[in-house]
């Protein structure tokens, strides 16, 4: 009798395989990194650039989850069904939010192929009723070829409170603000114990991390300290300040000789026109802003000072980037608590003043002016979102001393976000698999450019590039690149403001030649109609491919289209204490009306939370203070309080809150048993969104930020909570576009 060996033995890398690590940046412009032409102080990023090489002409696709898919597949962002936020999946091709499993992933392949890969920080591609502690955990980083995961799923997070995923379950931060808890120290002492557990247990492999940093998306928070040395240093305003960035980058060698710098477009206000208070108040964001990012950059500093004393950065091949430019989604005037546009609550310089002293602290959910987001994009126009360079043209750094002669070199060469797959696989010494799990793999959209890294005459390596992103479309071919001036919705002050066509068929398509016009300053679409002809039949050609079609710029007409959950919460839910926190989107939806009844036993001095979800930026919370029952409803830091007028006795009986929403107004009733003892009429509607990055239902106890400065968390309930049950009238519809504006200031 024989028998045959049955074990394969695990893949291995190529000998001498080098390790990555990619930083991917939020919502970072092109200038605002100091080796890019900014004041603001990154000396690790800079020290990155010094030691390898800047790509200035590098692509994204102008938004997060589309701009992250496309990396980590090597695919255009919706042939891989990302071509919006992960937020609002649809079930048309190109928009489902969940990559397919003919696109295996980055980590996937070099996991077969004998390296550890590790995931730590913002994900943003987990689909909307996905992402609860009932999964399916198919989309969450796991399952998609990591092995280990810590951060956050949603398109942002609080940095002093974030909604954290370890792996496949929710975990609360290891501390509070008050013992100097700030997320993005968290995540970097994350990767470098994941980085040291990984070395111990396997000398030798190499490794694979994927460093996702929430910054610098809103909120800009950061302790004071930070910004301290930044006082008075934006005093002279975004105008003054784009052109000395300019300068810098023309010196540098960042931007061509000959590049024009592009003008101040209408919406953005002069500098020299401003009140007094507002430019104290908008010299302020970006002072914040600066500290935030040099907090960062510091926190990058830490894990590559890690990789160099354990002897591992000669041989990483690090890539750092920015998922898209710079963000507007502060509008004019910028804001206290970026949760206030998703609420229907206009900005106020005067509520941004309020705040002027603890702006980027925990009481603030903070964002900057456009204005800012506008210079951070020098020396192009617009911004994030838009197909226009100054949405898509981010930085790019690329530093591997042991593959990498050249030091401190720029290169030119047009590139795109899928680019980087190919070409780290490439520096690897390893193919990409036809076939994965019997499943055979679609096209690889982008190309290596590996050999840029020797020669820096060496061409691009694609020709053509479409882009497409909430209706803004344009397109890169050869020297030509064509962009429409299609205005999306989302953001109430572009909608109001901006110039440029609001229907497709009445785009305009500007052409631009890349090899004399660097910053698509000069429109000659007039003199080459020939050319745009071509170019907008080649954006056809690419849309038709890669399900792009039909474009959309809203979700007014799309809402029927959108995924809902496979397992509803339905409108009566009963929950008790025990489980993880209840995901806010496993809930009934409440802004129709609801009503919370928590069977209790109160102590002879009642106090402490019955439940609570989100905190003082955007949640409620129904607590017993005083001996008195109270809820607090925060609308994006409104809050709407009321208070029993009688105590609560001792014993068994039933607690509650009801919202009643109908022709006759808005009311919060609170109750005891079915008898209401207080009453809070209000104007307005209830929130869609209360946590942009995402809420628990807590019973018995809140976590992190408090809704409501009246209890400290974590207010244990002090005497025995049964269950909690939540009643709405149905399943109400929200506003489609209030459902867009959340998920694109998320993001």
């Amino acid at each position: 009798m024989t028998s045959e060996p049955i074990f394969r033995s695990a893949g291995r890398p190529p000998d001498g395989a080098p390790n990555i690590v990619a930083i991917v940046l939020d919502d970072t412009g092109f200038a605002q990194l100091g080796c890019f032409g900014s004041d603001i102080a990154t000396p690790h990023m800079d020290r990155l650039a010094a030691g390898g090489l800047r790509y200035n002409r590098f692509h994204v696709t102008a938004l997060c989850s589309p701009s992250r898919a496309s990396f980590l597949t090597g695919r255009n962002h919706h042939a891989v069904g990302m071509g919006f936020l992960a937020d609002i999946p649809l079930d048309h091709h190109g928009y489902t939010a969940r990559i397919p499993r003919s696109a295996a992933t980055l980590p996937r392949i070099l996991r077969d192929n004998g390296y550890s890969t590790l995931a730590v920080g913002k994900w943003h591609l987990t689909p909307r009723f996905e992402r609860s502690a009932g999964g399916p955990f198919s989309h969450w980083p796991l399952g998609t070829g990591f092995e280990r995961y810590y951060g956050f799923l949603q398109g942002d997070a609080n940095h002093y409170a974030p909604n954290l995923v370890e792996d496949n379950h929710y975990v609360d931060p290891p501390a509070t603000p008050e013992e100097g808890y700030h997320l993005t120290e968290d995540l970097t002492g994350r990767a470098i114990r994941y980085l040291d557990d990984q070395r111990y247990a396997t000398p030798g492999k190499p490794f694979f991390l994927y460093f996702g940093l929430g910054a610098m998306h809103s909120p800009h928070h950061v302790t004071p300290e930070w910004v301290e040395p930044y006082r008075g240093r934006f005093d002279r305003g975004w105008d003054a300040w784009r052109e000395e960035i300019f300068q810098r980058q023309l010196e540098a060698g960042v931007v061509p000789p000959g590049t024009t710098l592009t003008p101040r477009p209408a919406w953005v206000p002069a500098w020299d026109g401003l009140g007094d208070d507002e430019r104290r108040m908008y010299a302020r964001q970006q002072e914040v802003f600066a500290g935030f990012l040099t907090h960062t950059d510091a926190q990058i500093g830490r894990l590559l000072d890690h990789l160099e004393e354990t002897g591992q950065l000669d041989n990483t091949i690090v890539v750092l980037f920015s998922d898209n430019g710079a963000s507007a989604e502060g509008g004019v005037d910028g804001s206290v608590n970026e949760h206030r546009f998703s609420s229907g609550l206009p900005e106020s310089l005067q509520d941004n003043l309020a705040h002027y002293d603890d702006w980027g602290g925990p009481r603030t959910y903070n964002h900057y002016s456009w204005g800012w987001a506008w210079a951070g994009n020098t020396p192009f126009r617009l911004w994030k979102r838009y197909t226009w360079l100054g949405g898509t043209r981010t930085p790019l750094i690329v530093h591997w001393p042991a593959g990498i002669r050249e030091r401190g070199a720029v290169r030119g060469p047009v590139v795109h976000v899928n680019d980087l797959f190919p070409t780290l696989l490439d520096a690897i010494g390893i193919e990409a698999p036809d076939i994965v799990d019997g499943i055979e793999q679609q096209e690889i959209d982008g190309a290596s450019f590996r050999a840029t890294f020797d020669d820096p005459e060496a061409p691009a390596p694609r020709d053509t590039q479409y882009f497409e992103m909430l209706g803004s479309r344009s397109l890169i071919h050869g020297r030509w690149k064509a962009t429409t001036d299609h205005v999306s919705t989302g953001v109430l002050d572009e909608e109001k403001l901006l110039t440029g066509s609001r229907a497709f068929e009445d785009d305009h398509w500007a052409l631009f030649d890349l090899s004399t016009d660097f910053s698509e300053a000069t429109d000659v679409a007039a003199e080459h109609p020939e050319v745009v002809a071509e170019l907008r039949r080649l954006w056809d050609r690419e849309a038709e491919r890669n399900h792009v079609l039909p474009l959309f710029d809203n979700l007014v007409d799309r809402i029927g289209t959108l995924i809902g959950p496979v397992w509803p919460a339905g409108d009566d839910r009963t929950y008790r204490p025990g489980a993880s926190p209840i995901f806010d989107e496993s809930l009934p939806v409440l802004f129709g009306g609801f009503r919370f009844t928590a069977e209790v036993e109160a102590a002879d001095a009642p106090d402490g939370v019955l439940f609570a979800l989100g905190d003082w930026h955007g949640g409620f919370a129904l607590y017993v203070t005083g001996g008195h029952l109270a809820f607090t409803f925060s609308r994006a830091g409104e809050l709407l309080e009321v208070t029993a007028d009688r105590p609560v006795p001792p014993g068994s009986q039933a607690l509650g809150v009801a919202h009643t929403a109908g022709p006759d107004g808005f009311a919060f009733h609170l109750l005891h048993g079915d008898a209401v003892v207080g009453t809070l009429a209000f104007d307005g509607l209830l929130p869609v969104a209360l946590q942009h990055g995402g809420a628990g239902l807590r019973l018995g106890h809140n976590t992190g930020l408090p809704v409501s400065g009246r209890y400290r968390t974590p207010a244990p309930w002090n005497g025995r909570l049964l269950s909690v049950r939540v009643q709405t009238p149905g399943p109400a519809q929200p506003d489609p576009l209030a459902d867009l504006r959340a998920a694109l200031h998320a993001d």
